[in-house]
C-alpha cells in the first residue's frame, strides 16, 4: 500500500527511464517528483502520463526564478497540466507572481527557502547575508507564507521551527534531504531520516537516490513506507 507522504524523485536521465522506474515501483508509490534534470528528457510528457494514465500525483520541481511577468506566464502554462505541486524560489515577488499564474487551478505553489545542498560557506560564496542557516530559512519561510505560498521546501532540520510559525497553519512543508538510516548522504548537507522529518512537522518527504540506486527499488520504497506507518 502506498503512502503519499513519500514523494519519490525520478532523478533519471529521461522519461523512458522514469516510466520504467515508476512501473517497477507500481502501486507502492503514489507521488513522484520530476525535476529540471529530466525537463529536456521528456519530463512534462512523463508527468502527463503518470498523472493521466497511472493516476499518480506529480510534484514538478522547477525552482522558477525570474521577473514577475515571466514567472506568472510560465506558471500559467504549467497549470494547464493539472499538476499537484510546483516549486519556485521563495522570494516574495516570485511567490506572488506564481500564485497569480496558478489561479483557477489546483496546483500548489511551494517556495524554496535555502537548498539542502548548501551550507554557510556556500552562502558566503553567493554573498548571502550573514546569519545561521536555520534562522535564514525560517525568515524566508515566513516571508513566502506572507506572500501567499501554499507551502515551503526546507531541510528536515528546519521543519519543526517552520511548523511553529503561526503563518504555517494550513500550509505544506515538504522536505528533501531525507535519507533512511544507513544511507549515504551524497551531496546533501542538512539531512534526517524519514520518521524524524515527518515527526518534525513535514507533510511530505522527498527521497531519490536511496530508492533509485537500490538493488531492489520497490523494496527500498516499501521499507520507507513501513517506517512511516509506525508514526
Amino acid at each position: 500500500m502506498s503512502d503519499d507522504r513519500l514523494i519519490v524523485a525520478l532523478d533519471v536521465a529521461n522519461a523512458i527511464d522514469g516510466l520504467k522506474m515508476a512501473e517497477t515501483l507500481g502501486d507502492s508509490v503514489s507521488f513522484y517528483k520530476i525535476g529540471l534534470g529530466m525537463l529536456t528528457g521528456g519530463g512534462l510528457a512523463l508527468a502527463n502520463e503518470l498523472k493521466g494514465e497511472m493516476g499518480k500525483r506529480i510534484f514538478l520541481d522547477m525552482k522558477l526564478f525570474d521577473i514577475s511577468a515571466t514567472v506568472e506566464a510560465a506558471v500559467r502554462g504549467l497549470a494547464q497540466f493539472d499538476l499537484d505541486f510546483l516549486t519556485v524560489h521563495g522570494d516574495p515577488h516570485v511567490i506572488r507572481a506564481a500564485k497569480e499564474g496558478a489561479s483557477g487551478s489546483n496546483m500548489k505553489i511551494l517556495g524554496v527557502t535555502i537548498l539542502t545542498s548548501l551550507d554557510r560557506n556556500d552562502l558566503d560564496d553567493c554573498l548571502i547575508r550573514d546569519g545561521a542557516i536555520p534562522d535564514l530559512v525560517i525568515d524566508r519561510a515566513g516571508r513566502a507564507f506572507d506572500a501567499g505560498a501554499d507551502g515551503i521546501i526546507s531541510s528536515p532540520q528546519e521543519a519543526a521551527a517552520i511548523r511553529a510559525l503561526p503563518e504555517s497553519q494550513g500550509r505544506l512543508i515538504v522536505t528533501p534531504g531525507v535519507r533512511p538510516m544507513g544511507s549515504a548522504s551524497g551531496d546533501q548537507k542538512r539531512i534526517a531520516t524519514p520518521v524524524n522529518a515527518i515527526t518534525a512537522g513535514a507533510d511530505h518527504i522527498v527521497v531519490g537516490r536511496p530508492i533509485r540506486d537500490a538493488d531492489d527499488r520497490k523494496g527500498a520504497a516499501e521499507a520507507i513506507i513501513a517506517e512511516l506507518a509506525a508514526i
